[in-house]
C-alpha cells in the first residue's frame, strides 16, 4: 500500500502525509543542515584503503551558515597546513604548504577528491541540495522518506542521480547513495551519531565510501561549538594560509 501511494504521489506531484512535497522535504534537509549561525569543530579523519590499512589526520573545521567553510589539517606533520576554503558563488580555494601558494579550484576539477580523502571539493563546499536537485519520492515508511534527486536542468554533476534517506523526526539525512552516469552505485555517504546541540540536529560522524576505489573516509567531530560568533576574517585566503 505504501509503495502504491508513493507512486501516485510521484505521478501527481502531490503532498505527503505531513503536507510536504518531496522538494519541500529536501528544502527542510537544507534548512536543518545549515541552521547553526556558525560552528567550530576539531575533527579526525580516518582513511581506510581496500586492504584495511588506515591513516589518520587531525584538523579543524569552521562553518558559517551555508555560505562559508574552511578546513585545515594540523597533524600529522607531513599534512600540517593543508587547507580548503569554500565561499559563496561556487568559489573554492585549496592550499598546500609545499607549494606555498593558494590556488583557486576551477569548476571542471571541483569533483576531484581533496588531499587523498574520499570527499570531493564540491562535497566539502557550501551548497544546498534543493537548489541543485529536483526531488521525487521513492518510498515512505513510518520513520523515513526516501528521495530520488536528479540534477536540475543546466546543473552539471558527475552523478546521474542520488538516493537520500531522510529521518522524519529531524530531517537529517541518514544516508545518501551516489550513482554514476551509467546508473551504477558509486559512493555512499552515511550520517551517524546524530545529536542535538543548542536545538540543532548535527551528525558527529560522516563516512564517505567509494565503492569503485574500495576506499573510505570517516570524518569524526571530536569537539563542537556552535553560534560562537566566528568573524568573516576566518574565511579568507589569508586565513587559509595561517595555522591554528
Amino acid at each position: 500500500m505504501v509503495r502504491v501511494l508513493c507512486i501516485l504521489l510521484i505521478i501527481s506531484g502531490g503532498t505527503l502525509h505531513g503536507g510536504l512535497t518531496p522538494q519541500q522535504i529536501l528544502a527542510k534537509v537544507d534548512s536543518v543542515s545549515n541552521a547553526p549561525l556558525d560552528r567550530k569543530a576539531d575533527i579526525r579523519m580516518i582513511l581506510v584503503d581496500k586492504n584495511g590499512k588506515t591513516k589518520e589526520r587531525l584538523g579543524v573545521s569552521y562553518e558559517k551558515r551555508e555560505d562559508k567553510r574552511l578546513i585545515k589539517f594540523l597533524k600529522p606533520a607531513q599534512d600540517r597546513g593543508i587547507g580548503f576554503l569554500s565561499l559563496p558563488g561556487d568559489v573554492m580555494y585549496v592550499y598546500f604548504p609545499a607549494f606555498k601558494k593558494v590556488r583557486r579550484i576551477a569548476s571542471h576539477v571541483k569533483n576531484t577528491t581533496f588531499a587523498g580523502t574520499d570527499f570531493t571539493y564540491e562535497e566539502l563546499s557550501t551548497f544546498t541540495y534543493s537548489e541543485d536537485y529536483d526531488a521525487s519520492l521513492v518510498e515512505e515508511t513510518d520513520s523515513i522518506y526516501v528521495l530520488k534527486l536528479l540534477p536540475k536542468p543546466g546543473v552539471k554533476k558527475d552523478f546521474s542521480h542520488l538516493i537520500m534517506w531522510v529521518d522524519k523526526e529531524n530531517f537529517v539525512p541518514k544516508k545518501i547513495e551516489f550513482f554514476d552516469k551509467g546508473g551504477n552505485r558509486w559512493k555512499i555517504l552515511s550520517f551517524r551519531k546524530i545529536t542535538k546541540k543548542k536545538n540543532y540536529w548535527i551528525p558527529l560522524e560522516l563516512e564517505m565510501k567509494d565503492l569503485k576505489k574500495q576506499h573510505l573516509t570517516r570524518m569524526v567531530i571530536e569537539s563542537l561549538e556552535v553560534d560562537v560568533g566566528l568573524p568573516d576574517k576566518f574565511f579568507t585566503k589569508r586565513y587559509l594560509v595561517r595555522l591554528k
